[in-house]
């Protein structure tokens, strides 16, 4: 009678022969759409989330990344399509909504953007975007003449990151607009801080400054 291999031979000997084996295009082709749009490889995470999409249409995970990527890659019109492509799945995620509101913004429909990034305040108050969203409701209020109005959400964007010099800049436009000279400097010599050579800031202070809001 002839031996049988033992288990674990058999297993070794398999393991060498196909060690050489080219991998399979879908494993090759498996990545992390998240990890790729973190690492700043924008166009590839669009390429793999539109490939999941075809697969998986109601995938908001893959949904969302994509609007992501294409807000990154300043291709607007695309990310708005694509958020209202997901809104059919979900309505009411809030990453499919400031993807919409922000790509509204881009595209220069600010009453439209307006209702977006309102809707996501009050869906996510303490959501991963809610920064991004305050910043771009101050800069259509700025747009509207509403400078009072573009101080609370400049200041709540600047709550949750403190420290992005031009928004800064931006927050003494809208007081030095207002009337506000004082705290129109606080907030220009916060940008200063933070970025010296930040040249708007440079030039609102020294209007501020000429105008005796020293």
């Amino acid at each position: 009678m002839r031996k049988l291999f033992p288990t674990v031979l058999l297993a070794a000997l398999l393991l060498a022969a196909t060690a050489g084996a080219p991998v399979p295009a879908a494993a090759q082709e498996k990545q992390d759409a998240l990890e790729l749009y973190r690492s700043g490889n924008f166009q590839a995470a669009v390429d793999i989330c539109r490939r999941e999409l075809e697969e998986m249409p109601a995938r908001l995970d893959a949904h969302a990344i994509l609007g992501w990527s294409l807000l990154k890659l300043k291709r607007y019109q695309e990310a708005m399509e694509a958020s209202q492509k997901a809104f059919a799945v979900s309505r009411y995620d809030p990453r499919i909504i400031q993807i919409a509101g922000e790509a509204q913004y881009f595209l220069g429909r600010r009453q439209e953007a307006m209702k977006y990034l309102e809707e996501y305040a009050a869906i996510a108050p303490t959501g991963g975007r809610i920064d991004i969203v305050y910043y771009l409701m101050g800069e259509i209020y700025i747009q509207q003449g509403k400078f009072a109005n573009a101080d609370i959400a400049l200041s709540t964007a600047l709550y949750h990151s403190p420290n992005i010099a031009d928004w800064w800049s931006r927050l003494g436009y809208a007081r030095e607009k207002a009337g506000e000279a004082r705290f129109a400097l606080e907030a220009y010599n916060k940008a200063l801080a933070l970025n010296p050579n930040l040249v708007d800031a440079q030039r609102g202070k020294a209007r501020v400054e000429g105008q005796g809001g020293g």
